[in-house]
């Protein structure tokens, strides 16, 4: 019983690590990442849709983006899609292909995103502890419900308290190194 609710907070844990990787991805740090346009939903026959289910995104070079729509129809509305996403950039269109140029941060845009990352941050660190808050829960329940000795209890959040201090350090090294990449001129 305590190892089941300490693999599903340790799971918990990682899953938030994930989401907090998925959230950097989409933080502009200046070059160009496919990742930027992930969040972009192009409308398409009355429909949503993601802007990569209906054209292929590369990277042309560290500044600029290439989708190319597998229906030259949609072009229009992709570039459309792309101005109204609030990512701050101005794609072009020449008929075939977008180009979407990434522009070079000024300082002062830097420290905003370094701010933002860090409320990310912030933010995965906060579901780190309620998940702890959690398990332990669980854990004292658990004494309660199923016999099991305190002892064992305490080993069981130790255990979790370790494996949360674990996902905090991973979290301040995603943190550090996508502050390092954004400061990069």
């Amino acid at each position: 019983m305590m190892q089941e609710i300490i693999k599903d907070a340790s799971q918990r844990m990682d899953k938030s690590i994930e989401a907090l990787r998925q959230e950097l991805s989409k933080v502009r740090t200046g070059k160009a990442t496919t990742a930027l346009l992930d969040g972009v939903r192009v409308e398409y026959y009355g429909t949503m849709t993601p802007l990569n289910q209906m054209a292929n995104v590369s990277v042309l070079d560290s500044h600029t983006l290439s989708v190319q729509p597998w229906d030259k129809s949609a072009l229009g509305s992709i570039e459309k899609a792309i101005m109204s996403a609030d990512l701050g950039l101005n794609p072009s269109n020449d008929g075939n292909v977008i180009r979407v140029p990434i522009p070079l941060l000024n300082e002062e845009r830097r420290r905003d995103f370094v701010k933002l990352v860090k409320r990310f941050g912030e933010e995965t660190k906060i579901a780190l502890r309620n998940i702890r808050r959690d398990a332990n829960e669980h854990l004292k329940l658990a004494e309660k419900e199923d016999h099991v000795s305190e002892d064992a209890r305490l080993k069981a959040e130790k255990d979790v308290q370790d494996m949360t201090d674990q996902h905090v350090t991973k979290v301040d090294d995603l943190l550090k190194s996508k502050e390092a990449e954004i400061m990069e001129v």
